[in-house]
């Protein structure tokens, strides 16, 4: 069996946008990852959730910080639920343009830019939602509260 021609291609740390910038505004960080608002105009409360190491898959993580890693993806998309009321929460890790581990974490509404396509999709009618009065100060709080221990 041989391999596809890409098998295996992987971006140098040097050269990974993800390993050089922040992605996004942080929201939460802790060791292993970091949560950050994008910052995307069509999508107002878009969110990923980036590994800090320079991996590509996640099978290349140990089983604890695949299920850590999973476990901050599924705060995210809990505390935008709480915070946006989306019709729907888009996930997704593609890595195609990126190869560092990353999730997308994206709110979608019915009157999006997008909606029903992918965000990535042409571009349709609809508007942006308007986010709450201080979402980001929200949404960060959140975060906190479902990610940090509890200090007794």
């Amino acid at each position: 069996m041989t391999s596809p021609p890409d098998a295996g291609r992987t971006t140098r740390e040097s050269d990974c946008v993800l390993c050089a910038q922040l992605g996004g505004e942080i929201l939460w960080h802790d060791e292993l990852l970091r949560v950050v608002l994008v910052g995307d105009e069509d999508h107002p409360g878009f969110c990923r959730v980036i590994l800090n190491a320079h991996i590509g898959e996640m099978t290349d993580l140990p089983d604890a910080q695949r299920a850590r890693l999973m476990n901050v993806v599924f705060a995210a998309e809990s505390a935008l639920r709480e915070l946006l009321s989306p019709a729907k929460i888009n996930l997704a890790s593609l890595g195609n343009q990126v190869p560092h581990l990353h999730w997308h974490v994206i709110p979608r509404f019915m009157h999006d830019p997008h909606y029903p396509s992918p965000v990535w999709g042409a571009r349709g009618k609809g508007s942006a939602c308007v986010l709450p009065e201080r979402f980001r100060e929200r949404l960060a709080e959140r975060l906190r509260a479902n990610l940090e221990p509890v200090r007794p």
